[in-house]
């Protein structure tokens, strides 16, 4: 006898067409069906879990009422499109979440007909929807564009200039469904969040302003007349219910607090703003996680899972299904080694104790950046600036010009958004702001739109910039403190995943010399050639060497340490001292290190080495675990070998 299945109602959905075969009485089961199944294929292949389990009622309703395969849909960030992704057409794929050759993390127009997008940042679904409905309107297309919003990236910066340009338009149709949970990575933050929790624990707006029009209505006689004459005292009496309505003041029509998780209510809501012309504001409240046991205790909402290890599955299958335990795949064993990201969080604590001017920054990420102790032990000097980027990094200029140290921690590809305020905020004021930049380099299942590649390239045009990179813990330890001493701008890279511990380094003998400004050093002595290695590629570089003595080949491997200023009259020498010379980095080839290199040597005239540059190629890689694009761009080990092996009749073995 088959076993029963646990999902009876998913089974049937394929695609939204299917969906919308099912009677609504039955949206509600299905919801729970599709939490299980979320929750189940997460706790194996890793994710973003809470923020798509807070919106199943939310997509199956959207889904329900429109065709996304002409209608458009814009997921802010991304997180939250897994219910999606399960109902276009993907099922039978989601197992690969986040795998080479599987499923993307996020939204991705080059997966599904139903993504508008490849969106893996915060706060531009609501321009993105705009402009798909201004070219709607100027090419004569009746359709629906529609962005779902969280609501702590709604306080984007870039999120209210679309707000702003939005609601002074009148011809055209988008709908913006502010997702409103509270959280982000971290609890939401800002005047904004102030806002929503008073409309979240007030009375439903457009139900009082109904009951206001029913009421003037019923007047005798003049009740009609007088409730069409009294508009602003209409608006008047509105206000008095929800104080100073922002959205309405931007321009949107704006309905709710809906309940998020009922669905005759969110079919209900989404019907009504369906008919509408002109842009709408529907507010969904909803609650992160939903559905996860424990997550109303943990403070992220159980944000992200980390893979698990793979479920055994008996070729005879038992008739008693075994639910899974709680949360116990999401946390697995974690690998050797300790994470860049805790190396980070224990030098900003040691430069705190010590001095009561440092300033830990973050943006949404406390815990994302090796935050978390930092913000319980020193509150004061802790501050989370929501989604802002730009706000932060501003900000981080305003408390170094007070005399303040500000530490900016922020991810490489999310650096990125405050770029001009690096620029004119604290490259023009000369100030002494350190940008901490975590996942720096190729980021694995997360993929493209958070591979942290380009730091380098869009920081060491500006002058005045120090810019250096750890090869292990300890040695970013040296870096923060050297950092400190600076009173001059100052970006440290460092990678996802764990530090190498000190006997991974293989052909090390441990003796570290103390970081000195701009001076590179030599690791590990030969005469066949050189690696100048940038950053944790110095643990490849060793690997690589070890790899060729075994064969005769002896290389120096150096630690470069510093970008800018680079070690000028080091590269000279030893390109002078080698006939090869390799640089290798975990970042775009183009305007990285070893363009830097290159630029040197050029400025020098002619040296006796051939300098080649081993970095991320021109191009835009799919997700992969970090050890696969890794091999799969060639920065292995054995591919920095290969490049030795030129013109010599020996075999590197692995």
């Amino acid at each position: 006898m088959d076993q029963q299945s646990q999902t009876p109602l998913f089974d049937l959905v394929n695609n939204p067409a299917d969906l919308k075969k099912l009677p609504r009485e039955e949206l509600t089961a299905l919801c729970a069906e599709l939490r299980k199944v979320i929750m189940d294929t997460v706790s194996v292949t890793g994710g973003h879990l809470g923020s798509g389990m807070g919106v199943v009622e939310l997509t199956v309703a959207l889904h329900y009422l429109y065709d996304f395969t002409d209608d458009r849909l814009v997921w802010d960030v991304g997180h939250q499109c897994y219910p999606h992704k399960l109902l276009t057409e993907r099922k039978d794929r989601f197992h690969t979440l986040r795998q080479k050759g599987g499923l993307s993390g996020f939204s991705n127009k080059w997966e599904s007909e139903y993504d508008a997008y490849l969106m893996g940042h915060a706060g531009t679904a609501a321009s993105a929807a705009l402009g798909i409905a201004m070219g709607d309107r100027m090419q004569g297309k009746k359709r629906d564009s529609v962005a779902v919003v969280g609501d702590a990236a709604m306080g984007c910066g870039v999120a209210f200039e679309a707000l702003n340009h939005a609601g002074s338009l009148e011809n055209d149709k988008l709908l913006v469904i502010l997702n409103d949970n509270r959280w982000s990575i971290a609890k939401t933050v800002g005047a904004l969040s102030r806002h929503l929790n008073k409309l979240r624990s007030g009375t439903f707006y457009n139900r009082a302003k109904e009951s206001i029009h029913h009421l003037i209505q019923s007047i005798p006689v003049v009740g009609k007349p007088l409730d069409a004459r009294l508009g602003d005292a209409v608006d008047m009496v509105k206000n008095m219910v929800v104080p100073g309505h922002l959205f309405e003041e931007l321009g949107f029509r704006y309905f709710g607090p809906v309940d998020g998780h009922n669905m005759t209510e969110m079919l209900e809501a989404l019907e009504n703003v369906k008919k509408l012309d002109g842009v709408t504001l529907l507010h969904v409240l909803t609650e992160k996680g939903k559905g996860v046991p424990g997550s109303q205790d943990r403070y992220d909402r159980a944000h992200a899972a980390k893979p698990g290890k793979p479920k055994v599955v008996n070729k005879e299958p038992e008739l008693v299904p075994v639910e899974p335990a709680v949360l116990q795949p999401i946390v697995p064993e974690r690998p050797k080694g300790r994470a860049w990201t805790a190396w980070f969080g224990d030098s900003i604590e040691k430069l705190a104790e010590s001095d009561d001017k440092i300033i830990a920054i973050t943006a949404a990420m406390p815990d994302g950046t090796g935050l978390m102790n930092f913000r319980e032990r020193f509150p004061d000097r802790f501050v989370d600036a929501g989604i802002a980027e730009q706000h932060a990094i501003a900000m981080a200029s305003g408390m170094a010009t007070s005399g303040m140290r500000p530490v900016c921690a922020i991810y490489s590809s999310f650096l990125q958004r405050g770029y001009d305020q690096v620029f004119q905020e604290v490259i023009l004021q000369r100030l002494p702001v350190v940008f901490a930049m975590d996942r720096a380099g190729l980021v694995g299942e997360d993929g493209a739109t958070h591979n942290g590649l380009y730091d380098l390239s869009y920081l060491r045009c500006f002058p005045g910039i120090v810019l250096m990179s750890p090869m292990d813990g300890p040695e970013l330890h040296e870096m923060m403190k050297l950092a400190r001493t600076l009173n001059v701008p100052v970006g440290i890279r460092y990678p996802r995943g764990n530090a190498p511990e000190a006997h991974d380094l293989v052909g090390f003998d441990g003796n570290r010399q103390s970081v000195q400004l701009g001076k590179a050093q030599v690791l590990r002595k030969g005469a066949d050639g050189a690696v100048m290695a940038y950053g944790h590629m110095v643990q490849t570089a060793l690997e690589a060497a070890e790899l060729l003595a075994k064969q005769g080949i002896n290389i120096e491997v150096v630690n470069a340490r510093f970008c800018k200023p680079l070690d000028e009259d080091f590269v000279i020498d030893l390109c002078n001292r080698h006939d090869r010379v390799i640089t290798l980095e975990d970042h775009a080839q183009v305007g990285g290190f070893g363009s830097t290199v290159l630029e040197c040597v050029a400025q020098h005239g002619e040296v006796r080495a051939t300098v080649q540059v081993m970095g991320v190629p021109d191009e835009i890689f799919e997700h992969m675990s970090r050890a696969q694009i890794i091999d799969h761009v060639g920065l292995t080990a054995k591919h920095v070998a290969q490049r030795f092996r030129v013109g010599r009749d020996v075999a590197v073995n692995t």
